[in-house]
């Protein structure tokens, strides 16, 4: 019985073990599967995540080193530290420095919000009319962490720059990343980004300029955009991305004072996307309010600056908006009806945005902007300009067209040909998408009857390739804005040689398509470009971070140590906005005016400081400078003998054909142009003949500088 019961229960054991063991086999292999693809998923993440963040460390090290190694940065006096920020980057400069020394975190508050010292016998809102919040956090950082003891200031500063471009590169290699759907293209992207550091970034050359603090935060943006895009987010992803899109948008726009001409750019691309059916709707909307929502809020910080208020970007997002909710029928019907519909609709926008701009800018008076509108009338070859604001932009060469040895440069790393071999395939692709959504054959199956495979393009994908147009042209047209596009350049064209899409799409059209062939491409293409990449451009990164130069300006040194020394502190001074920016940083003078030229009555007055270099009376000359408040005046002999332009673009000229005189030397002149009664100021001064001397007395004289005492009544 013992024998039987325990065979019943070996079988009853043994029974048991067969019923599991098939459940065990059936559930197992989807179990091991399911478990790899965790593991890899959390392997590939974490390698990627490691690589990204790795990458933009690096690209921060790179670039200090850079700056380090060409002024000799940490060897150099504090007054060569800064006159290294030319031009507008020390005027930026200087309010950080304000801010430290200030007695008490309201005093300086109180000094920005009325500012007495950066255009004389005015006072006026820095925080209103410069976006200075970075300097102003920044400051109020180092005057809260416990810091002082073993970093000073101005290394705070600009390792905080330095630190941004980390949170550029990482941007550019996670949207890269989420297009393609491979960290190897996130790789390629940032290597791109650093091996073409001449053409998308300048940052270690004008680290107080606006756009460094504002590209790494736009970078951001626009990853963050295309992850919002994406059709399978879950309800905390889509919030968590929306918080994104939203403080990047934010941060971008407080930072820079050319932010509603970004914005605006972004949103005619997604508002072309819209009407050919090519993003979803609810998320275009949460495009425009999140835009709209963060230009008025960076319009309250600023004190409702007025020309946020009158931009067109403000105009164009109401008139969008009401628009789409008027023709609420403008994605219905047959390809002619849709087409007219649009017609309609873009007419209707455009015509609208006129009209509330204009009643804008009437109401509330708004000028500040006229300058950038006369600037695009006359690039684009809309008439012929003797203004001397619009002349001064087009005579510069950042504002002119994009040189052509860019795409040369671009093209030794294989950008450029990856570039344009993308956006090429996925050009055709769109014309193609947006011929099938305007025929209605949006709800037609991926294959028709005839067994033809419909084109399909994400929005990601869509959004960055009308973004890549639009800043392209602007690019092409202004090369100081080609920093917009060359970054976005190489997360463009990484994402399309590891693209699945795009290869397929290639692949397909000669009639050689495998799933497997095409792993294989997107794969083995950018690991052979990185290594190109590698041997090509480590040597010459090597070189370069091996090359080390000094900081050498003795003129300019000299110049700010005798303003120090031999001038009241509350002496006012004249000259060129260049200049001035570095006597406010270095020395705290009082300015008569300064490179931040988005004020009308600001351009005004540079206009008739400049008559130092114009053909005038030594009384008219003074009394212009006296109506200012002036006490010194500073003249450049690189002004005044300038040979960097051509005739015509030269300062001198450009306030010759404003005064309605003859321009200096061999060439044409307009047949109204006549010869002035007097020789030109800034040369005639240096003879000290007594029609001179009585109004001007010189007090200070180097090779490249000329300092001038003005009387004080005449």
């Amino acid at each position: 019985m013992s024998t039987l019961r325990q065979r019943k229960g070996t079988k009853a054991w043994d029974a048991t073990q067969e019923d599991q063991q098939p459940q065990e086999k059936h559930r197992t292999p989807e179990e091991k599967v399911q478990s790899g693809r965790i593991i890899w998923k959390s392997l590939s993440f974490t390698v990627g995540g490691m690589t990204a963040v790795s990458l933009g460390l690096l690209t921060s090290f790179y670039v200090a080193t850079l700056h380090e190694n060409d002024l000799w940065f940490s060897n150099i006096k504090e007054v060569e530290k800064e006159i290294s920020f030319r031009t507008e980057c020390g005027l930026y400069y200087s309010y950080y420095k304000q801010f430290l020394h200030a007695s008490s975190i309201k005093q300086g508050f109180l000094e920005l919000i009325y500012d007495n010292r950066t255009e004389s016998m005015r006072t006026i809102n820095i925080l209103e009319r410069m976006n200075v919040y970075q300097e102003v956090f920044l400051s109020l950082l180092y005057r809260s962490l416990p810091i002082r003891q073993f970093l000073e200031p101005v290394y705070f500063y600009i390792y905080t720059l330095f630190g941004l471009q980390a949170v550029h590169v990482i941007a550019l290699y996670v949207a890269s990343w989420l297009l393609s759907g491979t960290w190897l293209s996130g790789l390629l992207a940032a290597l791109w980004y650093i091996v073409n550091r001449i053409d998308t970034t300048r940052v270690e050359f004008t680290i107080p300029l606006r756009e460094n603090w504002a590209l790494p935060f736009f970078a951001v943006q626009i990853a963050a955009i295309t992850n919002f895009l994406k059709p399978d987010l879950k309800p905390f992803q889509k919030r968590l991305t929306l918080l994104a899109v939203f403080v990047s948008t934010f941060l971008f726009s407080l930072s820079w004072q050319f932010n509603q001409f970004m914005m605006l750019i972004q949103a005619l691309g997604v508002f072309f996307l819209d009407c050919f059916d090519m993003l979803p709707a609810e998320k275009v909307i949460w495009l425009y309010v999140i835009q709209a929502t963060c230009i008025q809020l960076v319009c309250v910080l600023q004190f409702f600056n007025s020309m946020i208020l009158g931009s067109l970007f403000l105009s164009f997002i109401v008139s969008a908006l009401i628009a789409r909710k008027l023709q609420k029928n403008l994605k219905t019907g047959n390809f002619f009806t849709r087409l007219r519909r649009l017609f309609l609709h873009l007419l209707l926008v455009m015509c609208s945005t006129i009209i509330i701009n204009g009643s804008i800018k009437k109401i509330l008076h708004l000028q500040s902007d006229e300058h950038v509108f006369k600037f695009i009338k006359v690039k684009f070859g809309f008439g012929i300009t003797r203004d001397f604001d619009a002349n001064l932009y087009l005579c510069e060469e950042a504002f002119g067209l994009l040189p052509f040895n860019t795409f040369e440069r671009l093209s030794e790393t294989l950008l450029f040909y990856a570039y344009a071999g993308t956006l090429f395939i996925l050009v055709i692709a769109a014309v193609v998408v947006v011929f099938q959504n305007l025929s209605g054959s949006a709800s037609i199956p991926p294959v028709d009857k005839q067994g033809r495979v419909r084109i399909a393009l994400k929005p990601g994908t869509a959004y960055n390739l009308m973004h890549t147009i639009l800043f392209g042209c602007l690019a092409l047209s202004t090369m100081r804005m080609k920093y917009l596009w060359t970054s976005h350049m190489c997360v463009f064209a990484s994402f399309g040689l590891c693209s699945v899409d795009v290869w397929e799409l290639i692949l397909k059209a000669v009639h050689l398509y495998t799933p497997q062939r095409i792993k294989v491409i997107r794969y083995s293409v950018p690991i052979l470009i990185i290594l190109y990449l590698y041997y090509k451009y480590w040597p010459r990164v090597a070189d370069e971070m091996s090359e080390l130069r000094e900081f050498y300006d003795p003129d300019t040194v000299e110049l700010m140590q005798w303003i120090k020394s031999n001038t009241p502190k509350n002496a006012v001074f004249a000259g060129s906005m260049q200049l001035l920016a570095g006597v406010k940083l270095c020395t705290g003078r009082i300015l008569t005016n300064h490179p931040h030229y988005e004020d009308k009555s600001l351009r005004e007055r540079t206009k008739q400081v400049y008559q130092i270099y114009a053909k005038r009376s030594p009384k008219e000359v003074h009394s212009i400078l006296r109506s200012f408040g002036t006490d010194y005046v500073i003249m450049e002999d690189s002004i005044c003998y300038e040979r960097r332009h051509s005739r015509g673009c030269r300062l001198r000229d450009l306030l010759d054909m404003d005064n309605g005189h003859i321009m200096d030397g061999p060439g044409e002149n307009e047949p109204d142009l006549k010869p002035s009664p007097f020789p030109r100021f800034c040369d005639e001064i240096k003879r000290d003949l007594p029609s001179y001397s009585t109004y001007f007395t010189p007090v200070f004289r180097n090779k490249t500088f000329h300092v001038y005492k003005l009387a004080k009544k005449k």
